[in-house]
């Protein structure tokens, strides 16, 4: 559904949703707010059984608001819908739990304009509960201009506060539909190897968290960030860019971060991702402290006591 926009505008904000009718509203009203407003809106309702489309209609009125509801083709393929109806030189993405600050998009394009080399520009965020109260501060360390060694380690870029040049996207590719979690990850690794970061280092951005189930795939989507890694590394002719002492810190660090996602159900699971992370990186003392943080079973408990008394 067209709004009936004649010009095309700088900036399309993608929102793809699916079942967040209750924080959709909250969403939109943040970019309808920002002090910056060459901006179309393109929603994407991925097949949502909530009250998603009453949210919407009263947004649907506005000329800079696009719509577009599909089958639930999952995240990823909704995301590339909405690229695929943007027609502005900036793609801007907000998930539709989360809400922006009124002055997000004219510092970020500020910073565009400044350096024609930057593929993608991203700012700081707060963080939000469930009912949009801020949470206490947490900071993260940020990279600008060549990051593929520091994104590879660790994605920093907050993805709601992520804006990325069209041309990128054209020159690297959309999401990858194949994979269900870790798409901006996977995403960022591609733009990261030919292209320039930069950020807005300020607050710019509400996240939201604790609400949904995505803290409860910690396990899979650290399975799947292993996949992605590696197959960057296959796949990605600027994979000689990272060293290999560099590639065997990051495996270590993600199989450890396996071994404590796996500590709290299965100690044998965690105990393998540990010993794999030593064997990237012998000297990797977060995994020796995971593996003697593991619970030991009462069978092994039981046999010491008895081996105490024999003696």
């Amino acid at each position: 559904m067209d709004g009936g926009l004649s010009m095309k505008p700088s900036v399309s904000v993608i929102i793809a949703t699916y079942n967040y009718g209750q924080y959709l509203a909250e969403a939109l009203d943040s970019v309808l707010a920002q002090t910056y407003h060459d901006y179309e809106i393109v929603v994407v309702d991925d097949g949502s059984t909530d009250n998603t489309a009453d949210v919407l209609l009263p947004y649907l009125s506005k000329p800079n608001v696009r719509y577009q509801r599909t089958d639930h083709v999952g995240q990823p393929a909704a995301k590339n819908i909405g690229i695929r109806q943007a027609r502005g030189k900036y793609i801007a993405f907000l998930d539709a739990d989360d809400r922006w600050l009124p002055q997000k998009l004219e510092k970020q394009i500020a910073r565009f304009e400044a350096d024609a080399e930057v593929g993608l520009v991203f700012t700081r965020r707060y963080w939000i509960d469930e009912h949009g109260s801020r949470l206490p501060l947490r900071s993260l360390t940020l990279y600008r201009g060549f990051v593929l060694p520091e994104i590879f380690r660790n994605n920093f870029v907050c993805f709601s506060s992520s804006m990325v040049r069209r041309d990128v996207l054209e020159d690297v590719g959309m999401f990858d539909e194949s994979i269900p979690l870790a798409i901006d990850y996977e995403l960022w690794l591609r733009v990261a190897s030919k292209h320039h970061f930069d950020y807005v280092d300020e607050r710019l951005v509400e996240y939201r968290t604790g609400h949904a189930n995505l803290s409860r795939r910690a396990e899979e989507r650290l399975y799947i960030a292993l996949m992605i890694m590696r197959r960057f590394l296959d796949r990605n002719a600027a994979s000689d860019r990272l060293t290999p002492s560099h590639v065997r810190k990051c495996f270590a660090e993600t199989y450890e971060h396996l071994g404590y996602a796996q500590s709290s159900h299965s100690r044998l699971a965690a105990m393998k991702s540990y010993l794999t992370s030593l064997k990237y990186s012998i000297f990797h003392a977060p995994a020796w402290l995971g593996i003697m943080k593991l619970p030991i079973p009462i069978a092994c408990k039981r046999w010491g006591q008895l081996s105490i008394v024999a003696k």
